[in-house]
């Protein structure tokens, strides 16, 4: 807008009586607001278009807003993976060794934090906590995004947890795999080597044409964010190899029924 308007930061700075390094903290989004008094000078000496000021300063209020995940920003750090998940359109994920996360259990995601030993048992119940928060955005009113879960069946027979928390599980995903907007495919052993084995990652895809596709895949310190196109691309191609070789959904759910019969049957014995 300033350079449409033909003004230097400089005279921009000097016109709307904004100090020149707050001017390019803004045009460089290093700040994360803008205050409602800079703004509005800035879509006056610019002529900015009604409705494109008014866009603005809504987006302004916007960035205020914290999300809920931000009162567990000591489970999930800055940039977290739940502030993505929100605005996704559609979600696909891979997993090897776990359930993945949208999809666990309390029981079950108790049993994958307690295996760290050194976590006490209050940031525990505070980590369970906020895992099942995420999985709301599955099941709320307005767009929920569709999640494409493609789970390698070593996850599905891994013990997590006390007997009986698998088979609890395994009777979850069977539930809600019936949901309109979640799908499951099991890559079974019999598929054997595959393209990704053993490199789970998430997919996010967004309903603004203007916000790229971006992937999340886990490390032992935390999780990083791939946004380089031809990354990205990759995993996409890879996504397409993985799901072309697990089984359909209706398949994976008879497949996931009769793991749940035999853990169930383990845990009688």
């Amino acid at each position: 807008m300033r350079e449409a308007a033909g003004l230097t930061a400089t005279e921009a700075s000097d016109r709307s009586k904004i100090p020149r390094t707050t001017l390019g903290k803004i045009e460089t989004a290093e700040t994360q607001k803008v205050q409602s008094g800079h703004l509005d000078r800035l879509v006056e000496l610019y002529k900015a278009p009604y409705e494109e000021a008014e866009a603005l300063r809504q987006l302004a209020r916007d960035a205020g807003d914290k999300g809920w995940w931000w009162r567990y920003r000591d489970v999930f750090g800055h940039g977290a993976l739940p502030d993505f998940e929100t605005e996704a359109s559609l979600i696909k994920t891979y997993e090897v060794a776990t359930i993945p996360g949208l999809l666990q259990t309390p029981e079950y995601a108790a049993g994958i934090f307690q295996a760290g030993n050194l976590t006490a048992s209050e940031h525990i119940d505070r980590q369970v906590e906020a895992r099942m928060r995420r999985r709301e955005i599955l099941h709320r009113h307005e767009r929920p995004p569709q999640l494409w879960a493609v789970i390698d069946e070593a996850a599905l027979r891994r013990p997590i947890g006390s007997p009986g928390v698998l088979a609890g599980q395994l009777d979850y995903l069977a539930r809600i795999g019936q949901n309109a907007n979640i799908h499951i495919q099991v890559l079974p052993f019999s598929a054997g080597a595959y393209s990704g084995i053993g490199s789970p990652f998430t997919i996010l895809e967004f309903p603004e044409p203007l916000d790229p596709t971006i992937v999340y895949t886990d490390t032992v310190t935390g999780g990083q964010f791939e946004e380089a196109p031809e990354d990205v691309e990759q995993y996409v191609v890879t996504f397409g190899h993985v799901q072309g070789t697990a089984a359909s959904t209706v398949r994976s759910a008879q497949i996931i029924e009769g793991i749940r019969e035999e853990s169930t049957h383990g845990t009688d014995t």
